[in-house]
């Protein structure tokens, strides 16, 4: 039998479009040659995240393998194949720079029993190891409602090895009322203050190794706008029931070599100790402008040739008002985005307030790695058929109408589809002969204490840091807390994020070096920075932006995904996974809310005739009280936004 769609690969466009194929009714496979969901938009535990390094700095060349599939081409067929191996990681490098205590022989805690290896895993069903955990090993580690709440506390540090086990589709999502489906932040509990002024504590790494089930480490850096097209998408799909999320608590920004805190709010503005009364009334005039800056084109039409920085400096803003507005509330470039651009993004911060926090932004508990899960599991709620560490060798064209008929795996068995999804990573070196890539430079820290000690250990913190020298760009810091459950206690998670001009190491330390130490003896001025206690920095693609006519040879039915972008929210993601959906199913709804079997009311005084047979009216079947609660269902979700 042909099935309706068959995506490769299971990022975070992938799982969108196939959740919405299974949704409208589409039959759906999807298979992905790695062992864990999402692709580059995996999150890993430690050990995990070590496998994933030490594999893509060998960079095993698979080019001699047999090919006996194309033994199975036939006449009136022709063949594109796909890559064997990932080119989209280059240049990855760790370091180690806490106390280097041996960590021969130190067990993951909570990691699966070792077992004796009689053979080669195979590739049906065995995992390659518990070595190399990954969240492929741990099912679709959900936060439920049952979560703690005092996300410091043991039993919440328990939570993070405890969710493991949960396939796609098991059953095992929270309960939740449809009025509940938008994205809930969740609870913390401040840090005593007196904890604050206590001196980090040494961790080692044995210790983090120890400890590595406590980290959920993302491949890709971003966060969430409580009114983007995800959240949007996350509360009308109820997709948001299988997630929680937590506030970005605080916007910061680094200027004259120190990181202060950014007033966002009408009320943070008013409360602000730094800027002075006069700053205030300024800065609350230019955000109310911002607002609906549409209305009054005559303030910036004569600038629209002009950059965002350049219009900040006409608006009789200071200088630190300026570096407030550009780099931590609108976060666009200081030599590249228009007034136009500058205005967008401004607005977008400003509509975004108020939504779920003092912040514009919200961050998934377990890490960003959750949402390509998330859909997966409404995908196989819905019959959608999963298929991790099977790879795909080809997709055979038909030579009569140059479409794609079916694709061809590693067993040489053929899965025949009306339409395919492929993420441009498998794509071959002859496919992508024209396509000219972007690149993103990577960092992801393991420190001892936040980047800017408050009261409060447990803040979820956004920075931009400006160009060091002319000519190189932004970087994007995100400093998570153990409470958002993907670090162990007493660490900070530390992304740092640009487009590559060098290598990530090259991009990426000078900034490093700024905000950080990292050797064990130093001066005293750089002892009241954090520590760095490890490090890797990687090179990955960015395949946003490139138009489908750029890959050699495609046939109309193959649909092409570009991996993680260096953009701070998902909003690329989304567009792109709602327009080949669209392409593909013009007449159906883009994943519309499903009913929620909870909703569903059977009355057993009607229910009791029709089993016996004595009562066929079909006022009383249950699809039509299933039908009626869908759309109640529907309009709770749409209240709820």
């Amino acid at each position: 039998s042909t099935l309706a769609t068959a995506c490769v690969i299971s990022g975070l466009p992938e799982s969108i479009i196939a959740a919405a194929c299974a949704r409208s009714g589409q039959r759906v496979l999807h298979v992905d040659s790695r062992n864990y969901y999402g692709g580059n938009w995996a999150s890993f535990s430690f050990s995990g995240l070590l496998s994933w390094i030490k594999e893509n700095q060998q960079k095993t060349d698979l080019s001699d393998e047999c090919e006996d599939w194309r033994k199975l081409i036939l006449e009136d067929e022709e063949a594109i194949p796909l890559s064997s191996k990932d080119k989209t990681i280059q240049h990855v490098e760790d370091f180690c720079f806490g106390d280097q205590d041996s960590a021969e022989g130190v067990e993951e805690a909570g990691a699966l029993p070792k077992l004796p290896v009689f053979g080669a895993p195979a590739a049906q069903g065995e995992s390659p190891g518990p070595e190399k955990e990954s969240p492929a090993a741990e099912g679709i580690p959900l936060a439920s409602q049952e979560s703690p709440q005092a996300l410091g506390s043991d039993a919440a540090r328990a939570a993070a090895g405890d969710g493991a086990g949960a396939a796609p589709g098991s059953g095992a999502a929270p309960s939740t009322a449809a009025g509940d489906s938008a994205p809930q932040p969740a609870k913390t509990e401040a840090a005593p203050s007196e904890n604050a002024a206590q001196e980090p504590k040494k961790i080692t790494y044995s210790q983090i190794v120890r400890e590595g089930r406590r980290f959920n480490i993302d491949l890709v850096s971003k966060l969430l706008y409580s009114r983007g097209l995800l959240i949007d998408l996350l509360i009308k799909s109820n997709v948001s029931r299988y997630a929680e999320f937590k506030n970005a608590t605080r916007v910061l920004a680094f200027r004259e070599g120190r990181v202060e805190q950014v007033p966002c709010s009408r009320a943070d503005v008013f409360n602000s100790r730094q800027l002075t009364m006069v700053e205030k009334r300024m800065l609350m005039k230019f955000l109310t402008f911002c607002l609906d800056y549409e209305q009054h084109p005559e303030e910036y039409q004569a600038y629209e040739s002009s950059t965002f920085a350049q219009f900040l400096q006409t608006r009789k803003l200071t200088p630190s008002l300026q570096h407030f507005i550009l780099h931590s509330i609108a976060m666009v470039s200081e030599t590249e985005s228009s007034t136009l651009q500058g205005l967008q993004a401004t607005k977008k911060f400003l509509q975004c307030l108020g939504r779920y926090g003092n912040t514009p932004f919200l961050f998934p508990l377990y890490g960003q790695g959750e949402i390509p899960q998330c859909f997966c599991r409404l995908c196989a709620v819905f019959g959608g058929i999963y298929c991790l560490r099977h790879a795909v060798c080809c997709l055979v064209l038909d030579r009569a109408s140059g479409r794609c008929k079916a694709i061809v795996d590693h067993f040489g068995q053929r899965i025949s589809a009306n339409y395919f999804i492929v993420e441009d990573s498998y794509l071959s070196e002859s496919t992508c002969t024209n396509v000219c890539y972007r690149q993103i430079s990577r960092a992801v820290l393991i420190t001892d204490q936040s980047v800017l000690n408050t009261d409060s250990e447990q803040q979820v913190s956004v920075l931009t840091v400006p160009p060091l020298e002319p000519g190189t760009a932004a970087v994007r810091v995100i400093e998570l807390c153990s409470s958002t459950m993907t670090c162990m206690k007493d660490t900070y998670l530390v992304h740092l994020t640009c487009p590559s001009a060098k290598t990530a190491r090259e991009d990426l330390e000078p900034v490093v070096q700024k905000l950080f130490n990292l050797n064990t003896e130093t001066e005293n001025e750089e002892l009241e920075k954090p520590r760095v206690l490890w490090a890797v920095y990687f090179n990955m693609r960015d395949s946003s932006g490139v138009e489908k006519s750029s890959y050699s040879g495609l046939p109309t039915n193959v649909y092409v995904c570009s991996g993680p972008d260096s953009a701070l929210g998902n909003d690329c993601a989304v567009k792109q996974a709602e327009t080949i959906f669209r392409e593909m199913f013009p007449a159906e709804e883009f994943c519309p809310p499903p009913p929620n079997p909870e909703d569903i009311i059977y009355d057993e005084d009607e229910i009791e005739p029709e089993e016996s047979g004595l009562n066929n009216s079909p006022e009383t079947k249950p699809e039509t009280s299933a039908e009626e609660n869908s759309s109640e269902g529907g309009a709770a979700v749409t209240k709820e936004e």
